[in-house]
């Protein structure tokens, strides 16, 4: 009997050993796919602070414009502004920025809690040109391929081309009202369709920068 259950046990230990080492490998994998992902996304940025917006905000919206955008990576979308700012709010470091309610993209500033703001290099004028003059409903922005997509901590969406990426957590949204212009002839000028942007206030909570 005893010769019979001792080859027994020795191929249950085995099996056991094989199943452990098998799980470990499986665990060790999926550690390393995680890591990888986290490793790709800040591949080339240094994670920092709102301290670090050291930059002139008037040229960077003004002049270079920048792109806002909300989602995750299955589901995200992304446009063109050269309206926006940021600064102290509520006792908070806040970005501004504002979405008319007929581009695609405002779907997904009311839907997320977070949205970004990128800023690209002069070479890059072209991927905004195209990003400010398409819609996410006629054109697949997710898969255009001079921008590429990166999960920022939160969970939102950041582009590998960008030198900066502000990440800002939703915190005020209000819709522009025309009785409020105390320049009457903006809300007319500006607003001939009554289209009146969404403002949103934004409390930057992480910077992605090169």
């Amino acid at each position: 009997m005893k010769t019979i259950l001792i080859p027994f046990i020795a191929m249950l230990a085995l099996v056991s050993c094989q199943g452990q080492t098998e799980t470990q490998a499986e665990q060790a994998a999926e550690t390393e796919t995680t890591k990888d992902v986290e490793e790709k996304s800040d591949k080339s940025f240094e994670l920092t602070t709102w301290e670090a917006l050291d930059f002139n905000t008037v040229e960077l919206f003004g002049t270079d414009w920048a792109l806002v955008a909300a989602g995750n990576m299955d589901d995200y979308n992304m446009m063109t502004i050269s309206w926006g700012s940021w600064g102290w709010l509520w006792g908070k470091p806040v970005s501004n920025v504002y979405v008319r309610p007929q581009r695609h993209t405002h779907n997904y500033t009311e839907r997320e809690e977070y949205f970004t703001i990128c800023f690209f290099n002069d070479e890059d004028k072209e991927a905004l040109k195209k990003m400010g003059s398409v819609s996410g409903r006629d054109f697949d922005k997710m898969n255009y391929d001079k921008l590429t997509a990166f999960e920022t901590k939160n969970g939102s969406i950041g582009f590998e081309e960008a030198y900066l990426v502000v990440e800002c957590r939703k915190i005020y949204a209000t819709v522009l009202q025309e009785a409020d212009f105390v320049d009457g002839s903006l809300g007319e000028n500006v607003y001939p369709e009554k289209d009146f942007h969404t403002h949103y206030v934004g409390e930057i909570t992480n910077v992605y920068l090169k």
